[in-house]
C-alpha cells in the first residue's frame, strides 16, 4: 500500500517494477498534446484519472514513473485505449519520429456504437494540422457534431453521406469536400460495404 500511495504522488523515489511504463517511450508529450487537443485541463484530467494535478504534471514533462495502472485510469479520461501511447516504433532513424509515420506505426481509435475506425497519419497533434483516414463501416452513422476550425476530405473508396448545416450531399470515390467545422456535420454510410475517407483538420481535433 505505502509503495501505491508514493507512486499516486508521484514520488521519484518509488523504485520501478515491471508495471511500470518504460521510461524510454516518454509518453508525457503525448499525454500533454492529447490533453490539450480535447480542450482538458491539468485539474478535469487528474480528477478523472484519480491522481493529483502535480503528479499528472510531473507525469506530462516525463519527470516520474508511470505504472500501467494509472496509465489506463489516464487513457479513459482522455477517452483513447492505452495502446494509443505505444503505436509509434521508436525503432529506426530517430529523425523520423516527428515527420514521418511508418504504416505499421499508425496510431488506431474505434468508435465504439458508431461503427468508425480512424488512424492517425500525423506523426503528432502538436502541429497546425491533423491528417487521418477514417473507416467508416456498413450503415455506420458519427451523428451530428461541430467544433473549432476547418477540414477537407476526400473518398478513398467507397460512398460517403455527407451532411453540412442541413445540406445533404452523396460522395463518391475520388469527390472531395471541404467546409468549416463550426457548422454542424454529420458523415455516414448507407451501403453494405466500408467506406474510407482521407481528412484533413486543422486545428487538430482528435
Amino acid at each position: 500500500m505505502a509503495l501505491q500511495a508514493a507512486r499516486l504522488a508521484g514520488s521519484d523515489d518509488a523504485p520501478a517494477t515491471a508495471q511500470d511504463v518504460d521510461p524510454s517511450q516518454a509518453i508525457g508529450e503525448q499525454l500533454r498534446e492529447l490533453r490539450l487537443v480535447k480542450n482538458l485541463t491539468l485539474r478535469e484530467v487528474a480528477e478523472k484519472a484519480g491522481i493529483s494535478v502535480g503528479y499528472l504534471s510531473q507525469l506530462e514533462r516525463n519527470h516520474s514513473r508511470l505504472p500501467i495502472g494509472v496509465l489506463k485510469r489516464i487513457s479513459d479520461a482522455l477517452g483513447v485505449h492505452m495502446n494509443w501511447f505505444f503505436q509509434q516504433s521508436t525503432e529506426g532513424d530517430p529523425a523520423e519520429r516527428d515527420v514521418v509515420v511508418r504504416s505499421t506505426n499508425r496510431r488506431r481509435m474505434s468508435f465504439t456504437g458508431l461503427g468508425i475506425q480512424e488512424e492517425l497519419l500525423s506523426p503528432n497533434l502538436s502541429g497546425p494540422l491533423e491528417l487521418l483516414i477514417s473507416t467508416i463501416g456498413p450503415r455506420a452513422d458519427s451523428e451530428d457534431y461541430s467544433h473549432d476550425g476547418a477540414e477537407a476530405g476526400l473518398v478513398l473508396s467507397g460512398t460517403l453521406d455527407l451532411w453540412v448545416s442541413g445540406r445533404h450531399f452523396q460522395l463518391n470515390e475520388g469527390d472531395s469536400f471541404a467546409f468549416k467545422s463550426t457548422e454542424v456535420h454529420r458523415c455516414a454510410n448507407a451501403t453494405d460495404t466500408p467506406t474510407k475517407v482521407l481528412w484533413v483538420i486543422t486545428p487538430p481535433h482528435y
